[in-house]
């Protein structure tokens, strides 16, 4: 963390659990606020702690059930074997 309490997107993408061009897109979805520095974003501790504490929308978690949906029947069988060893 910098020194006046802001992160880096490589920063927030590791605490957030995502990729880098993921915390991108929040950015630019107004999702996640940051101040735009040169050609870098600099995001408030805040916004993290925002963003890790609150509620998933209904299409956020449409997208969760239908993406772990996919998983489930590409890798049904596989994650079946790993979970009896």
């Amino acid at each position: 963390m910098g020194k006046n309490g802001y992160f880096t997107t490589a920063e927030a993408a590791k605490i957030l659990g995502i990729s880098r061009v993921a915390v991108f897109n929040r950015i630019k979805a107004g999702k996640l606020k940051a101040m735009k520095i040169g050609r870098n974003f600099a995001i408030p501790k805040e916004e993290l702690e925002n963003n890790l504490g609150r509620e998933l929308s209904e299409e956020e978690k449409h997208i969760l059930a239908e993406g772990v949906r996919r998983v489930i029947k590409e890798y049904g069988e596989t994650l079946q074997r790993l979970g009896k060893e």
